[in-house]
């Protein structure tokens, strides 16, 4: 965590631009979503499935969100019914594990595990994409590096979690993620979570998984875009004469 304060201290704060792919080479996003830049979000799924609105992918350029677009984008991303079907998994997970075992087994513990995850997930990405967001003019996009060698974009990707930029362009610490996410992991672990959950160390255990978790979500989210194409000319070549 170090290195990210560091570079917010030490480097000057201008204006801050996300990297372009060539003008001549557009990407299926770009394709696929022409209004990206005008809407400042797109219509992108990774893997063709989780809602991915928030990034960008060669849009530098795109204007900022307003606070109104942060909680519309958010709400959209949070009630997309592939995100209903992904706590259910988890929810099936946890019982299976028979995590928080005060729940019980059948209907009522699956149904209690899914309200769980479910606002677990909702409200994390409440605070840290739209009401940090739109106290602290921050933006809560990831653009997309999408050139340059695997560690350089790995390290931009993690590094996401802890800098930004505001909505003016300026780069900052990440306020709305970190500060977000631990907002969220104190409501959720002291008002919904089970009795004997109800604490600090139960707290600081959400709001790392939490973290852990939004970083990782950063890492795929850079390298997606190859992935995609790799797929795409895989499903092409499959799909040509003589195949």
């Amino acid at each position: 965590m170090l290195i990210p304060f560091l570079w917010v201290l030490l480097v000057p704060q201008q204006p801050a631009s996300a990297p372009q792919a060539p003008q001549d080479q557009p990407t299926a996003q770009a394709a696929a979503n022409p209004d990206a830049k005008a809407s400042g979000t797109s219509k992108d799924r990774l893997f063709f499935t989780l809602p991915n609105f928030f990034t960008l992918e060669n849009a530098a350029d795109a204007p900022p969100l307003t606070a109104g677009q942060k909680f519309k984008t958010t709400a959209r991303s949070s009630f997309d019914p592939v995100e209903f079907a992904w706590y259910g998994l988890q929810a099936g997970i946890s019982q299976a594990q028979n995590s928080d075992a005060e729940y019980g087994q059948g209907a009522e513990g699956y149904a209690k595990r899914f309200g769980v995850v479910f606002a677990d997930g909702t409200v994390e990405n409440l605070f840290t994409k739209a009401i940090f967001p739109s106290l602290l003019h921050q933006d809560p996009r990831y653009f997309q590096m999408g050139e340059g060698r695997f560690f350089h974009r790995a390290f931009y990707a993690v590094s996401s979690i802890f800098v930004t930029r505001s909505d003016s362009g300026v780069t900052q610490f990440n306020f709305s993620e970190i500060v977000g996410s631990a907002t969220a992991a104190g409501i959720s672990s002291f008002t919904y979570h089970p009795k004997d959950e109800r604490n600090v160390t139960n707290a600081l255990d959400i709001w790392g998984t939490q973290v852990a978790f939004d970083t990782l979500s950063e890492l795929i989210k850079e390298f997606w875009p190859d992935m995609r194409r790799k797929l795409e000319r895989s499903k092409s070549a499959s799909a040509a004469p003589g195949h």
